[in-house]
């Protein structure tokens, strides 16, 4: 067996490491990690329960960045001793399992360089995430329930807890919308770059003449409401309906009116759930929902008026962002970014680290 010789390949990911850990400021998050740990140990500090939210939320986000570098650090070291004994043993198994090994420390080394591109004022958040059926009759309404079953198949693959919490299915094929919350640190910020118009082309199942057909489906996402955030909503405001909960084709889930429907007068936002159990949480999670909306809201108003300020021209976010073209070829292009993809099938699988990557570095290269 020939010797091992990953030598460069090392180099490369310690060059980047490195980068990594000066672009976080590793003592600094340490020296806070100190400050609010300090903080936790006080025992007021729940006479304010907002406050006491805020710092432990805060120091456990801190200790995951940290402890995250520290893990990586660790094995990356445990990989070069892997690879001396592959080569002072001449074993090829072991061998087989260091180059493993490496590549997958380059991809959570990708995950890593992404993560210090996420310092936006909502990007640690958790999302909640409204995927909508758009222009395209039943190809629409399916192609939305296509991207509803892609985006839960992503986080399923990064260990994410989902959840549902309403589904408005179409008369025909698929779903009219869906709202799921991604109950994970830094969900929004990755996901922000999918917001946006989406577009199908493929021949379609729908048409008896097979003839090809162009759909749209449209994707908010939204960072989730924190108890630290201060959102009121007078109850004057708001109009609260209940109804009964249904599965597809008007088939009854339940027997009591325990769907929630809340509108926001001022705005016009309106929110549901029903895939809770009891009205009271199905009541608790649409307004969890409307408060993230509406906080989502309120940021976009304070970033049109910066643009307006400092007179930027640039197009607005989000206009057919991405296209999945079925035929007459097989190709899953992201327009803003240009980055693309011949396999549709993996894509709609939930193979988006590639978009995501591309798409947070295309927002970030905008910022400057």
């Amino acid at each position: 067996m020939s010797e091992l010789d990953l030598t460069s390949e090392i180099k490369q990911v310690r060059a980047t490491l490195s980068t990594i850990v000066a672009v976080l400021d590793i003592p600094s998050l340490q020296a806070q990690i100190a400050e609010l740990q300090e903080l936790a140990q006080n025992p007021n500090i729940w006479d304010n329960p907002e406050q006491a939210q805020k710092v432990t939320s805060n120091l456990s986000r801190t200790q995951a960045q940290v402890r995250g570098i520290q893990e990586f650090e660790q094995r990356l070291s445990d990989l070069e001793v892997l690879i001396e004994l592959a080569n002072s043993e001449a074993d090829t198994v072991v061998s087989q399992e260091a180059v493993k090994e490496l590549k997958d420390l380059e991809a959570k080394l990708a995950e890593l360089e992404i993560q210090t591109l996420l310092n936006g004022e909502y990007d640690s958040r958790s999302a909640i995430m409204t995927i909508r059926s758009g222009a395209g009759g039943d190809d629409a309404t399916d192609f939305a329930e296509m991207l509803m079953r892609m985006y839960l198949r992503y986080a399923e693959k990064q260990g994410w807890r989902t959840q549902v919490l309403d589904t408005s299915f179409a008369e025909g094929a698929g779903i009219k919308s869906a709202t799921i919350e991604i109950d994970e640190p830094y969900a929004f910020g990755q996901l922000s770059v999918e917001a946006g118009t989406h577009r199908l082309v493929r021949m379609s199942p729908f048409n008896a003449a097979g003839k090809r057909q162009t759909s749209f489906a449209a994707v908010e996402i939204v960072p989730l409401i924190e108890q630290t955030d201060v959102i009121e909503i007078p109850e004057n405001e708001i109009r609260i309906d209940v109804f009964r909960s249904s599965g597809p084709g008007g088939q009854s889930v339940n027997t009591t009116d325990s769907a929630v429907r809340i509108t926001h007068l001022p705005t016009g936002i309106v929110v549901s759930c029903q895939n809770e159990k009891s009205q009271l949480q199905n009541k608790a999670a649409a307004m969890r929902v409307l408060q993230s909306r509406l906080l989502e809201l309120r940021r976009s108003e304070e970033d049109a008026k910066k643009k307006q300020l400092a007179g930027d021209a640039t197009a607005s976010w989000g206009d057919q962002m991405r296209s999945y073209v079925l035929a007459p070829y097989q190709m899953v292009k992201d327009l803003r970014t240009n980055f693309e993809v011949n396999n549709p099938d993996a894509v709609f699988d939930g193979d988006l680290a590639g978009f995501i990557a591309a798409g947070i570095r295309w927002r970030k290269t905008g910022e400057k």
